[in-house]
């Protein structure tokens, strides 16, 4: 049923099922390194291009999060996947071996909560027992598309976010498992003029606002009904500006809020400014970090809010401004 301007409550919640997530050697040797299910000693993954290797990574997470729950490709209705690459190429060229109906879909950095989403909704409405949502970054590929080449060298500013190597993959269906997604709040686009694309936190930080508000009120809840509430990638220099906004706006999230681009990654020994970001950053936490926590009933209930950051090389390059998405995934214990 809908609630409110912009959300959804099922009636009956599908399950998170299973998840997995794969991650390059520098996430290993973050403070999440022994949480994830497979960590690759070189970011190339056995391949010969950055491309390759993050459709890999999409690959091995599908089939990791399906093995997981005894499940073969055929047993999957709808794959909902995207990446940050032109044309979603990553996902397009790493799932192809599945052989499972794909929805491409592109929400920058907020693709796992899109895909979480229509997964979820699909799950509910009955067009089938069992979804997957999967989604992947490249540190490699990300900096060549979007900002310059490796082998550029270039210095990056202290608002500059270090791209994600990694991939998660989620299976939605009916199978009982002790994680349900009981909501959902989808995003509007927000923009507010910013052209950096270097400080991607400012730039998503309005979106994440405008969202965990919209799904307070459409719930009629308060930040505290929530034990966790978690943006995807806003770093350092997001979260202070997400707080600065909320305030604006008479709401407090300080004690109960998480920044997986904050999490993945130690800003002090890892040399990655303020803090981790990419459609990889949001999924890979979720799957080894947060769910668990959900699983176990550590936290009740948490609000998933990934964010992304709605620009491509064109825009960027004609002087167009960065607006900024994000959803809301509501993840209940059960």
């Amino acid at each position: 049923m809908t609630k409110g301007l912009q959300s959804i409550a099922f009636k009956e919640s599908p399950y998170l099922v299973s998840s997995a997530s794969v991650a390059g050697k520098k996430e290993g040797e973050g403070p999440l390194g022994k949480m994830f299910d497979m960590v690759e000693k070189e970011d190339l993954f056995g391949e010969n291009t950055w491309e390759e290797a993050e459709s890999t990574m999409q690959k091995e997470a599908c089939l990791l999060a399906m093995g997981k729950a005894h499940m073969e490709a055929k047993d999957v209705r709808y794959l909902f996947g995207g990446d940050l690459l032109r044309q979603g190429v990553a996902t397009s060229m790493g799932v192809s071996e599945l052989n499972i109906p794909l929805f491409g879909l592109f929400g920058a950095c907020s693709t796992s909560g899109e895909a979480l989403a229509l997964a979820s909704m699909s799950v509910a409405a009955g067009y089938g027992e069992c979804m997957l949502a999967v989604t992947s970054s490249h540190f490699g590929s990300a900096e060549k598309e979007f900002r310059f080449p490796l082998g550029y060298a270039n210095q990056r500013p202290l608002s500059a976010q270090w791209t994600v190597t990694g991939s998660g993959a989620f299976l939605v269906g009916t199978k009982r498992s002790h994680v349900r997604i009981t909501g959902v709040t989808v995003g509007k686009i927000v923009d507010y003029g910013l052209k950096d694309s270097q400080n991607m936190g400012a730039c998503m930080a309005p979106a994440a606002c405008d969202t965990i508000i919209r799904n307070l009120e459409d719930f009629g809840r308060k930040a505290e009904d929530y034990n966790r509430i978690i943006t995807g990638d806003l770093g350092y220099v997001g979260q202070s500006i997400l707080f600065d906004l909320m305030r604006g706006k008479g709401y407090d999230i300080k004690k109960n809020h998480m920044d997986c681009g904050m999490t993945i990654f130690d800003q002090m020994t890892q040399d990655t400014h303020a803090g981790g970001s990419g459609c990889g950053c949001a999924a890979t936490t979720l799957s080894a970090y947060i769910l668990p926590k959900v699983e176990r009933g550590e936290w009740k209930r948490v609000l998933f809010v990934p964010t992304g950051a709605l620009m491509s090389t064109v825009s960027y390059n004609e002087g167009a401004s960065v607006p900024g998405i994000a959803h809301g995934i509501v993840l209940e214990h059960c």
